[in-house]
């Protein structure tokens, strides 16, 4: 069928991506074999903001690969956008390499969240070789049925009163200016990645609790569903649970915690926690002191 008028413009970043990909592929900054899983899972990268630790994605992308990619939510951040235009060069180097993945043969679903709801308009649409998508249910190698969906519809602050949600994003906004700054000063003293606001969120009971919250009902909801589990974003904050006989998986984001969520080719699913796996790898390649 034929896309509204608006496709264009809303596919426009896609689009000016998409005409760099007869270029030659760019190389890895490890020199090493990519590790290859069965599907990967990233969400909450906010391409369009300041905040987004894209260069620490392109690593990510150029390190692995994966027969399935899932793109759960919040990928473009529209929010941002519509207040200000920022879009470096390496956010479109971020979005190159997904549609390169697309035209290799890697199956790409890309389900929009809230900040990047306009896209949702798209439900049903391919472009790019990307699939767009409400939800999906992904099984995996050892049989279980996951749901997929960013999580928003679940987050009752989003539901109620969306001015607070809003206002809440200018307060993370504040905080993750200062994060910047404070990881600036940790680069200049050879010290790797923190995320101030990660700590924080541990540290404060209600934004504690509220994370508990969240992923019970998330849950508890797609328990209903009849599947076995559910992979999510939103909250920015990875983790692995069973809830009540439901395997809860968060693949956290791209702002604060540089975190993805892969499964193997056995059915074994993993968290990984990108800064520090380039902190090990750093560690690894570094020369050997010459002996006194």
């Amino acid at each position: 069928m034929d896309a509204p008028q608006d496709y264009l413009k809303d596919a426009a970043i896609f689009n000016l991506a998409d005409k760099r990909l007869s270029g030659p592929e760019p190389d890895s900054k490890t020199g090493r074999e990519r590790k290859k899983y069965r599907t990967i899972w990233v969400s909450d990268i906010h391409l369009g903001t300041k905040g987004c630790n894209a260069e620490m994605l392109i690593d990510f992308l150029d390190s692995t690969d994966s027969d399935t990619m899932y793109l759960v939510g919040d990928i473009i951040d529209g929010w941002r956008m519509k207040k200000k235009f920022y879009w470096p060069p390496e956010h479109n180097d971020v979005i190159w390499r997904v549609l390169k993945r697309a035209r290799r043969g890697t199956r790409i679903v890309y389900i929009p969240g809230n900040h990047d709801e306009m896209f949702r308009q798209f439900t049903g649409l391919n472009f790019g070789k990307v699939e767009i998508r409400r939800k999906a249910i992904h099984e995996t190698a050892d049989g279980r049925r996951l749901l997929v969906l960013h999580g928003d519809e679940f987050d009752a602050i989003m539901l109620s009163h969306r001015w607070l949600a809003y206002l809440g994003d200018i307060a993370y906004t504040t905080v993750m200016a200062l994060n910047r700054w404070v990881n600036a000063a940790r680069n200049r003293l050879g010290l790797p990645y923190w995320s101030l606001s990660k700590h924080a969120k541990h540290k404060v009971k209600n934004a504690v609790e509220f994370i508990s919250k969240f992923e019970e009902i998330v849950a508890e909801e797609a328990g209903k569903r009849g599947v076995d589990g559910v992979v999510c974003g939103h909250i920015h904050t990875a983790e692995i649970r069973d809830i009540d006989g439901v395997e809860y998986y968060n693949d956290g984001d791209w702002v604060e915690g540089c975190t993805a969520l892969v499964e193997h080719f056995d059915g074994r699913m993993e968290i990984l926690h990108w800064a520090d796996e380039m902190a090990a790898r750093d560690a690894e390649d570094a020369p050997i002191p010459a002996a006194a």
